[in-house]
């Protein structure tokens, strides 16, 4: 979390008259999801989520946190990406003792997801103080793994559509946000007036999931804008299916950084269609995460269950998955002899902006070999390796050392599951009234601007850019 103005260490005895809400995070930037909701004795959090990106993002993650998680009375997990869920360790690591409220399917999630983080953050450190490259001596992890079990037990799920009493004056109802599975957005109810927050919004158009209904009646309405300054591409036919057939042609690796919550499966289920349909010639594909494969059954333990979020006429599909010629990679050996594999074949592996996991590895061992080929699978944060990609460089830092890139680079949009500008306007629209403010947060700034300029214009409705640390009353 970055430095703002630091708020009191206890609990006030009488806190804000009206309530107030507080821009932790995501304001001029995608990452570090975290809001503060304030009225009376109550403080609750929306999120809180780890920086990605360029170093001088990152670096935030380290800096004191702007509260004392000690005088939070409870967090509300908008889903289980690492940019919303990723500092839940160090809040319960610096005293944080309330409950977490999130999806049932979020709770699975986060639970996968931060116990990798843990992981990662631990062997980054171990391999930056075995190599000497950390300017910090020693180098030592944001949290631990014994953090993130702490964290675990403050998990307390809510189902979907009813209403739930969080503190004295702030009770909240989750609603399908249509992103990732159990993904939500927040209905909050703050002594009296409503704050919906989007969380990560999620396409008409997902493989999987059903869309997100319209938001209901606010006060305010705090938006995502990752996609705010652009609508995704008509989808090119055969893009991916044309990469895998050149690659294998010429004896290379096709290698595809892949988010583990979603992505993984939404590349798995287009891998299976197009050699189902004849388009592209059976090889291995290696699912190089532990996390995916995790991630992936939870997902089909919600088709058994029968999840309301599955759409039903996809759901079926990822059943499918058996019919491909897959393999699990769980452990790290086998996962170094995918380096340099001895076929032609296909690896999905975290994460996908390769900001971090095994991917990286694999980039440091296969960019340089121009038989290979790196197809990126949605959106790219400023500052990875993956927006680097995606912007043509020529080399990429791995480790401490500089790696030339002569693989082939292909950028496949067609898997984000980010609402784009005309998804979020069309969003706002179908409110059941309109909110009285609309802050766009979670975006870069020129897409958080964009947005703002057509809600006003298209909506009528005053929508503001927030900027880190300002505090707003909601009433």
């Amino acid at each position: 979390m970055p430095t703002t103005p630091t708020m009191s260490s206890r609990a006030p005895t009488v806190g804000p008259v009206s309530p107030i809400l507080t821009f932790l995070g995501a304001a001029g930037t995608v990452t570090g999801s975290c809001f503060l909701l304030e009225h009376d004795t109550s403080r609750v959090l929306v999120d809180a989520g780890l920086y990605q990106g360029p170093s001088e993002l990152r670096r935030r993650n380290w800096e004191p946190l702007p509260i004392d998680p000690a005088t939070v009375d409870a967090v509300l997990l908008t889903h289980a990406h690492l940019d919303h869920c990723g500092q839940l360790p160090r809040l319960v690591k610096d005293g944080f003792a309330g409950p977490i409220h999130c999806s049932k399917e979020t709770a699975a999630l986060a639970a996968i997801v931060l116990r990798d983080s843990a992981h990662l953050l631990e062997e980054e450190a171990r391999y930056a103080n075995e190599s000497g490259w950390s300017r910090h001596r020693p180098a030592l992890p944001l949290y631990t793994a014994d953090d993130v079990e702490r964290t675990l037990r403050r998990f307390a799920p809510l189902p979907y559509d009813e209403h739930h009493s969080v503190t004295a004056s702030v009770g909240v109802r989750l609603h399908p946000a249509g992103h990732i599975l159990g993904s939500a957005t927040l209905e909050v109810d703050i002594a009296g007036d409503v704050v919906v927050f989007s969380g990560d919004l999620g396409r008409d158009g997902h493989p999987l999931l059903e869309p997100p209904p319209a938001p209901v009646a606010a006060t305010a309405l705090v938006l995502e804008s990752t996609y705010g300054d652009r609508v995704h591409p008509t989808a090119e036919p055969g893009v991916l299916a044309g990469a895998v057939r050149r690659t294998v042609g010429r004896g290379g690796t096709v290698l595809i950084p892949a988010f583990a919550v979603d992505r993984t499966e939404l590349v798995l289920l287009e891998l299976e269609r197009l050699e189902s349909a004849g388009l592209i010639p059976r090889v291995p594909i290696h699912v190089d995460s532990p996390m995916a494969l995790e991630a992936l059954g939870v997902y089909l333990r919600a088709l058994h269950e029968g999840s309301a979020q599955l759409r039903a006429d996809r759901a079926e599909a990822l059943e499918r998955l058996r019919a491909l010629d897959l393999h699990a990679v769980r452990d790290a050996g086998e996962s170094r002899r995918l380096n340099d594999p001895d076929q032609p074949c296909i690896i999905a592996s975290a994460s996908g902006m390769a900001s971090g996991g095994r991917v990286v590895h694999h980039l440091a061992h296969q960019l340089p070999d121009p038989r290979n080929c790196v197809v990126l699978t949605g959106y790219q944060a400023p500052g990875t390796r993956g927006r680097q990609l995606q912007d043509g460089a020529r080399h990429l830092k791995i480790h401490g050392h500089y790696v030339p890139v002569r693989a082939e680079v292909v950028d496949v949009p067609d898997f984000s599951v980010h609402a784009d500008a005309d998804d979020l306007v069309a969003w706002v629209a179908s409110a059941a009234a309109p909110p009285t403010t609309v802050y766009v947060v979670h975006g870069e700034p020129h897409s958080s601007a964009a947005l703002a300029g057509r809600i006003e214009d298209e909506l009528g409705i005053c929508a503001v850019v927030p900027t880190l640390g300002e505090r707003v009353r909601v009433d």
